[in-house]
């Protein structure tokens, strides 16, 4: 008998879970937490894979409406993120993001590049108390710093390799992600 009221607890469990993740209204802040925990560190590239950006031929659009020419930038430690706010993957990881922007700010290019409009992009943070610096693509992105799953992130190093590539969530607040950033701005 106790053995069948278990398993009926499990069974409403189940259905109210599913039921949960049907709904519109509770899908999204379900999906945000399930990133949340399980989001990790990103992982190095190892050195031999790595990637190096083609051109710093690229135009973005920052939340004033002036263009960022992307070849400023050369030289320099720089942390692209790809994302939306209708993204859970991108929300979820924002705020290890805004920890990091918060004591990097000074040292690493920070790009978080949306599709979306600005005014929206930039409501998103202002509404979440970030102040991370959100831009837009006015030309196409340099190979191979592509976008097309979101969240993607790229960190890149002073020559121009891509050190992390990171498609979905991840913990950027990590104490290897900030030991990665040390190193790279040491070099």
């Amino acid at each position: 008998m106790k053995k069948l009221f278990q398993n009926e607890w499990v069974n409403i469990i189940l259905v109210v879970i599913i039921i949960a993740m049907v709904l519109p209204q509770t899908r999204k802040p379900i999906a945000i937490v399930f990133n949340k925990l399980i989001a990790s560190s990103p992982k190095l590239t190892d050195e031999e894979d790595r990637q190096k950006i083609e051109s710093y031929n690229w135009t973005l659009e920052d939340r004033f409406g002036n263009d960022v020419n992307f070849s400023q930038y050369q030289d320099q430690v720089i942390l692209i993120n790809y994302w939306a706010t209708w993204c859970p993957p991108c929300i979820a990881e924002m705020p290890s993001l805004q920890n990091v922007y918060q004591d990097y700010k000074d040292e690493v290019v920070f790009l978080f590049i949306s599709g979306e409009e600005l005014e929206t992009s930039q409501g998103f943070m202002n509404a979440k108390g970030y102040n991370l610096p959100v831009y837009r693509m006015k030309t196409n992105y340099p190979d191979p710093l592509e976008g097309y799953k979101l969240p993607t992130s790229y960190l890149i190093d002073k020559n121009g390799a891509i050190v992390i590539k990171k498609e979905g969530a991840a913990d950027w607040n990590s104490t290897n992600f900030r030991n990665t950033l040390d190193k790279l701005l040491k070099n």
